[in-house]
């Protein structure tokens, strides 16, 4: 919840290869208190079943800048890939071969900067395919 002194922020994936959200996205959290300043890593949070992280920690007073840190490969690790009509799931073909025989993501991780102020809830949503991504300040 906001406060005149401090900002406040939530964050929701939507797996848009998928057209769903995208589950078990870990999630972190850091915060400084002006351009120059030191990152402080403040907690984080892994996404539901509804892809959003509902208990990310709170901003501490002065945030100027805030940074969420998606781990998204280990998601595309583990997603199944397209489902046939009869529901069973029809092998990746899309997803880039590892070294290690896995599958993964073009961007392993996605870290999101961006600028609040105080008194102000910032939603910011990540849209995020294999190959890409996309984010915005939602409401």
């Amino acid at each position: 919840m906001s406060t005149e002194t401090t900002a406040s922020v939530s964050t929701h994936i939507l797996d848009t290869s998928v057209g769903r959200p995208a589950r078990g996205v870990a999630v972190q959290l850091s915060a400084r208190p002006g351009r120059t300043a030191h990152w402080q890593t403040l907690g984080g949070s892994a996404t539901d079943a509804d892809g959003r992280c509902e208990d990310l920690p709170a901003l501490p007073e002065g945030t100027t800048h805030v940074r969420l840190h998606f781990d998204v490969e280990p998601y595309f690790e583990r997603k199944p890939g397209p489902h046939l009509a009869d529901g069973r799931a029809e092998a990746r073909q899309d997803a880039p071969a590892h070294r290690d025989g896995g599958t993964g993501a073009f961007f392993p991780e996605v870290a999101i900067t961006f600028a609040v102020v105080p008194g102000e809830h910032y939603h910011v949503p990540l849209l995020l395919n294999p190959f890409g991504y996309s984010v915005y300040r939602g409401s």
